[in-house]
């Protein structure tokens, strides 16, 4: 691998097994290596970053112990990028892409929609972003993109068939691939075969290595824990864990995004792909991400995923018992009653939904009490006018604080945490 490598990566680390690290017994020291099945592949999907520090074990000895294991990203705010979102902008799987519209650092060269070839990017979704919109990655190669994105997170995560071509034409014309399907492109021979010198592709839904089962430790922390919850999956978690970030930055706040799905990691880089792992480990490993930063920061945001209320959501208590949040933001869609893809379940009460959430957190007393402190509403979907008007409601209804805090920005809900 050459390209997405800290500046400061030991090439000496590279393509030795974890036992032959070198490690320092007197301070915590970051070392950079890549997993024995990588060794062979120059174009792996990321390396690993390791830190290890000097501790007394049971007996008295010093021993180097692991503080966290992390993938290192390889999506960099130099990059160009093209945007895989086939059917995404005007339908409901595109969240991956169009949160890189809004949040991404990186350049976007293109976006690829058969269905909106030619139209107006800004008009259709709102984001002030002027890129073109093509039919192809053919069509996307002239705005000199060098990363190919993939925008689109289908139900269970899998790459469709018919998306392979426009893959393979990207890997042929000198694009890396930022991926966060569940399908994994570095394990496709042909794909492989394809990269040059320079190329990399970014498997990003992988489980970290080391990890240990959830042991509730990061109640200790110093820092204030802000995790976003929801009526329902994709809602806009995400985006409200990011604009509360900025919030508390333009603060004068240190404060860290942490990302828990595809579109966070290619966004902010520092996270875990929790719908990768292993769901005995799903606690442990956002524990261990909270650990590694609570120090660090006075304010963590948290990115939820899923809900209490699907039945298909597994993440949505790991991060709970992971993170041991300080505080709860409840994300809401205007006006929706119902799951999006499970219409025979209702949304209860947003208050009833509130003091599910409170009641889940605390685990009739074994955790703190954790407030939920306001609500985000989400009113993509409605004018000014409707949009402050469902705002009000949903307040009085809660007795909450609420706001749309992409349309009208974070600040009432990060007051309402302070």
């Amino acid at each position: 691998m050459t390209d997405g490598l800290s500046s400061q990566t030991p090439r000496s680390d590279l393509q030795v097994s974890c036992s032959k690290l070198e490690r320092s017994r007197l301070e915590l020291k970051l070392s950079y290596f890549q997993p024995k099945s990588w060794s062979s592949n120059p174009h792996c999907s990321a390396c690993v970053e390791i830190a290890w520090n000097s501790a007394l074990s049971d007996d008295g000895e010093r021993r180097d112990r692991p503080l966290f294991i992390r993938s290192v990203p390889l999506l960099k705010p130099h990059h160009r990028l093209a945007i895989l979102l086939h059917d995404g902008i005007r339908g409901d799987k595109g969240k991956t892409g169009l949160s890189l519209l809004r949040f991404s650092e990186a350049a976007i060269a293109a976006v690829i929609d058969r269905d909106c070839a030619g139209e107006n990017l800004a008009e259709l979704t709102g984001i002030p972003c002027a890129a073109p919109i093509v039919a192809s990655v053919a069509d996307a190669l002239p705005y000199q993109p060098d990363v190919l994105a993939i925008g689109i997170a289908p139900t269970g995560g899998a790459l469709p068939d018919e998306w392979q071509l426009e893959i393979r034409l990207a890997i042929a014309a000198g694009l890396s691939v930022a991926n966060g399907l569940h399908t994994r492109l570095m394990d496709d021979p042909e794909l492989v075969a394809l990269l040059k010198p320079g190329q990399w592709i970014w498997d990003m839904r992988q489980e970290p290595a080391g990890l240990a089962i959830g042991t509730g430790k990061a109640k200790t922390l110093p820092c204030l824990r802000v995790l976003t919850v929801g009526t329902d999956m994709a809602i806009g978690k995400m985006s409200t864990s990011i604009a509360l970030h900025r919030a508390s930055q333009q603060r004068g706040m240190r404060s860290k995004f942490l990302a828990t799905g595809q579109a966070g990691l290619m966004i902010a880089g520092d996270g875990v792909a929790l719908d990768a792992v292993r769901v005995d480990f799903a606690s442990g490993a956002v524990e261990q991400m909270v650990m590694q930063f609570g120090n660090e920061f006075e304010i963590l945001h948290i990115e939820g995923q899923g809900s209490l209320l699907n039945p298909s959501s597994t993440a949505t208590l790991p991060l709970i018992r992971g993170s041991q949040p300080t505080h709860l933001i409840l994300v809401h869609r205007a006006g929706q009653t119902q799951l999006s893809r499970l219409a025979d379940i209702f949304i209860p009460p947003l208050r009833d939904v509130v003091t599910l959430y409170e009641a889940v957190s605390t685990a009739a007393g074994a955790f703190p009490r954790v407030p939920v402190a306001a609500i985000a509403l989400n009113t993509h979907h409605l004018d000014d006018v409707a949009a402050e008007e469902a705002i009000e409601q949903v307040s009085i209804e809660t007795g909450l604080p609420c706001t749309d805090p992409i349309r009208f920005g974070a600040a009432k809900l990060l007051d309402a945490i302070l």
